[in-house]
C-alpha cells in the first residue's frame, strides 16, 4: 500500500533547520576543543603562488607555526592555500574551515584537519572563538566582510579585544584614510576605534603584536 503524502513535510521548514545548525556548531566545538592557541588568515581567493601576498602569507604562516600557534583559514585556494602550506611546511596545525556553498570550493591539499560548513555563521562563530588573532591580508568583498566584523565585534564588546592586523599598508592606504577623514570626521565611529587594527609589513611585526612585544 503507498505511503499517504503529508501535508507538511516538516523537515523541510525552517525549525527542522535548527538541528542542522546544532550539528555543525557541535562538531565545530568537538574537533577544534583542543587547540590551545592559533591564528585565523583571511585574505583573496583569488592570488597565485607567483604573488607576492602568496608568499607573504606563506611565510607568515609558517613564523607563527613555528611559534607554537595553529594556522586557521576558509581552506580555499589563494591566500588560504598559501597559509595551509605554510603551517605545513612548518609541521605545524593546518586547519580549514570549508564552506558547502552553490559554488562549491575545493580544499586546498595542505590541510592537516577539515572541518565543512553548510552555514557561514557558524563558521565564523569557529573563527572568532579559537583564534588569538586575525591576520588580513589583501583580498576582496570576502575579505572586507571578515576585517569589517571582526573589528564590529570587538568595538561593541561582543567579543574579548584581540589583535587584528593588516598586511600592506599601501593596499589598505584608501580605505583606511576614507576610515579617518569620513567616518571619524562625521562622528561615526571614535578616534580610539583606529586602535582596534594594526598594519604590518612582515610576520615578524605581526608576530611580536600577538605575543605582545609588538605595538599596540
Amino acid at each position: 500500500m503507498p505511503r499517504p503524502k503529508l501535508k507538511h513535510d516538516f523537515t523541510k521548514e525552517d525549525p527542522w533547520r535548527i538541528f542542522r545548525i546544532m550539528s555543525e556548531f557541535v562538531e565545530g566545538f568537538e574537533e577544534l576543543s583542543d587547540i590551545n592557541k592559533a591564528v585565523s588568515i583571511f585574505g583573496s581567493s583569488r592570488v597565485k603562488p607567483r604573488s607576492q601576498y602568496y608568499k607573504l602569507a606563506q611565510k607568515t604562516a609558517k613564523v607563527f607555526s613555528k611559534a607554537g600557534y595553529a594556522i586557521i583559514t576558509g581552506a580555499g585556494p589563494g591566500i588560504m592555500e598559501a597559509a595551509n602550506k605554510g603551517a605545513k611546511e612548518a609541521r605545524g596545525e593546518s586547519i580549514g574551515l570549508n564552506i558547502l556553498a552553490p559554488i562549491q570550493q575545493k580544499p586546498n591539499r595542505h590541510l592537516t584537519r577539515l572541518i565543512e560548513f553548510r552555514y557561514f555563521f557558524c563558521r565564523r562563530v569557529m573563527f572568532a572563538k579559537y583564534s588569538q588573532a586575525f591576520l588580513i591580508f589583501p583580498g576582496g568583498y570576502g575579505t572586507m566582510d571578515e576585517f569589517m566584523e571582526a573589528i564590529t565585534l570587538i568595538q561593541t564588546n561582543r567579543l574579548a579585544a584581540r589583535p587584528v592586523i593588516l598586511f600592506d599598508k599601501k593596499y589598505w592606504r584608501g580605505l583606511l584614510d576614507w576610515i579617518k577623514h569620513t567616518m571619524v570626521a562625521k562622528n561615526m565611529i571614535d578616534t580610539s576605534d583606529l586602535d582596534i587594527f594594526k598594519l604590518v609589513e612582515t610576520p615578524q611585526e605581526a608576530l611580536a603584536i600577538v605575543n605582545g612585544n609588538g605595538r599596540r
